[in-house]
């Protein structure tokens, strides 16, 4: 009997994962490692401290934690925050939405100026408005007659801080309003002229629906920031408390971390629950602004012209006395006996006081930060979209890459005492430390950075990693010749936002520095409390001249680079 001999079915092939894919997962599970040691860690951590028995006793974490929230002084400092804050975003979104309609609607002339003076504030710490509103309206100011004429007594409290927080916070809300009013559809306007309809029933039923969730948006911006500020009100706050100051007294003058931590998460849920309906707000948002769309180009009105350029004028007016009085009032050689210009005050702060070490502390703090903030922001967000594999690691990158912007500094700074002074953890070395610093900042700052690079990178066609992929070129060659050169401008501008940002931080570095580390900001502060306002104010400027040289400095080399790398934008003659 013939044997049958039947075909054996060859077992199935593995699919081999190419060394370039496993580097890429292996670079993405650092990016989860840096940001829960970054994050994550020090957040738990400030929620266990907060639900700790206090003193080791018998009760629960969570009785303490309630016999906290029943503190009279502890609810009337939230409530200072919160009505403070609502004040501010109160006064500041209209104001603002009026000089974005003026920026962006209107014929007026020097509009480049106007705009690039309302940037003032973001290149000096909020401590500088502050200050100058001690030398225009304090004890010894040149208008406190005016302020007292008005009602108010002297500029320390409520009124101070609400002044200065709406000098601070009006550029972000401005940013997002021109962004939202410049995406406008003109035949929308084309059409109601069509049918007669008059320029207030415009507005009401095509502008402000078109910018609604702008305003939400530098709605939620404002009061985050207010909320969360720490430098205003321990400036000019007074006796008025609010959380953030109660975080650093806790912390600082009482040693009491436990309450400290209570507070932290108090200062926390409010920013938390802005973002999460900022969020919300985002994912409802449609497209104004269709393949179809005509741009929208302002007529010429004289009237109205003339109108919003005087608006505009007397906010510029306003941005630039607060600005301009820090300036002069550095100068000044003995306020208010003596203004005669001298360089006492900066001879005080860098020699005297020897705070040339903490603007040199300052300027590392802002190149590392530059430098290794772009490359982790920007290792992170191509990793997330242009690799494939470890799904669970993706989910978790994009949770933790937003969770920064709900997070104030000074709590990120407080769970960084608790995590990173532990004696149990390795990490303890790093306490005190540059290196610590450079990662709190880079973290506090990380999500804009990261928004803005997956913005650039998702709009890339997906072919150029699919073309490489099919002629067996790795990733990184594909990165190094075409992602990178093509993102080199969002890199500059992610570059300029972090050095920015990390000369002019306070809070999130306040508890972290030690002798040696001592940042300019932060020197501000001990200035200010020691009664040297004039050292103090000199050395703000000094922040804020060094902040506008090296913005200029990124221009120009942006300049460069698109010249460079970016000649294929340019339309072909």
């Amino acid at each position: 009997m013939a044997t049958i001999h039947l075909p054996v079915q060859a077992p199935p092939l593995r699919q081999q994962v190419h060394w370039t894919d496993r580097l890429a997962n292996v670079a993405l599970l650092g990016t989860v490692a840096l940001l829960c040691i970054g994050l994550l860690a020090p957040l738990l951590l400030i929620l266990s401290k907060a639900l700790d028995a206090p003193d080791g006793g018998t009760a629960s974490g969570t009785s303490a934690f309630t016999a906290y929230l029943a503190s009279p002084a502890l609810l009337q400092s939230l409530w200072h925050s919160v009505w403070v804050s609502l004040l501010v975003t109160a006064i500041v979104v209209p104001l603002a939405f009026t000089f974005a309609y003026a920026l962006t609607r209107s014929c007026m002339p020097f509009k480049p100026l106007f705009r690039t003076i309302t940037l003032l504030p973001l290149l000096a710490p909020s401590l500088l408005s502050a200050i100058s509103l001690i030398y225009w309206f304090g004890n010894q100011g040149l208008a406190k007659d005016f302020w007292r004429a008005l009602g108010f007594d002297g500029i320390y409290g409520a009124s101070g801080i609400v002044l200065a927080e709406c000098f601070a916070a009006f550029p972000h809300a401005l940013m997002i309003l021109v962004t939202a009013l410049a995406l406008a559809d003109a035949r929308l306007y084309e059409a109601a002229d069509a049918l007669g309809t008059g320029t207030v029933r415009k507005f009401f039923t095509i502008t402000l629906p078109g910018a609604k969730y702008g305003l939400i948006s530098a709605a939620l911006v404002s009061f985050t920031l207010v909320i969360t500020d720490f430098g205003i009100p321990k400036v000019v706050g007074g006796n008025f408390n609010m959380l953030a100051t109660d975080v650093f007294k806790l912390v600082i003058g009482q040693q009491d971390f436990q309450r400290g931590a209570v507070v932290a998460l108090l200062l926390l849920t409010p920013a938390a629950l802005t973002f999460a309906i900022d969020h919300v707000v985002q994912r409802r948002q449609t497209s104004t602004l269709t393949a179809r769309a005509v741009a929208l180009v302002p007529k010429r009105a004289r009237g109205f012209d003339v109108a919003m350029t005087l608006y505009c004028i007397v906010i510029v007016a306003l941005m630039l006395a607060m600005f301009l009085m820090a300036v002069f009032a550095s100068f000044a050689t003995l306020w208010p006996y003596n203004l005669a210009p001298s360089l006492t005050h900066y001879v005080s702060g860098l020699v005297d006081a020897e705070l040339g070490d903490a603007m040199i502390n300052s300027l590392k703090l802002a190149a590392c930060t530059a430098v290794i903030g772009t490359a982790v922001v920007f290792v992170g967000a191509y990793l997330l979209e242009k690799t494939h594999g470890m799904d669970w690691a993706r989910q978790l990158v994009r949770l933790l890459a937003m969770l920064p912007m709900a997070v104030p500094g000074l709590v990120l700074g407080l769970g960084y005492i608790f995590f990173f002074n532990a004696p149990s953890n390795p990490l303890n070395v790093f306490y005190q430390t540059l290196p610590l610093m450079v990662l709190c900042t880079i973290v506090h700052f990380y999500t804009t950075g990261h928004l803005t690079m997956v913005t650039a990178l998702k709009s890339m066609d997906a072919e150029f990693e699919a073309v490489s992929a099919s002629l067996k070129v790795p990733f990184y060659k594909t990165f190094w010749r075409v992602t990178l050169p093509i993102c080199l401008p969002t890199l500059l501008d992610v570059s300029r936002y972090f050095f920015v940002n990390a000369m002019t931080t306070i809070s999130a570095v306040v508890f972290l520095y030690s002798p040696d580390t001592k940042l300019a900001s932060v020197a501000i502060l001990n200035l200010d409390e020691a009664g040297d306002t004039g050292p103090a104010a000199a050395m703000a400027v000094l922040i804020a001249a060094t902040s506008a040289v090296v913005t200029v400095l990124y221009m120009a080399l942006g300049k460069w680079v698109d010249r460079r790398t970016q000649a294929w934008r340019a339309p072909s003659r």
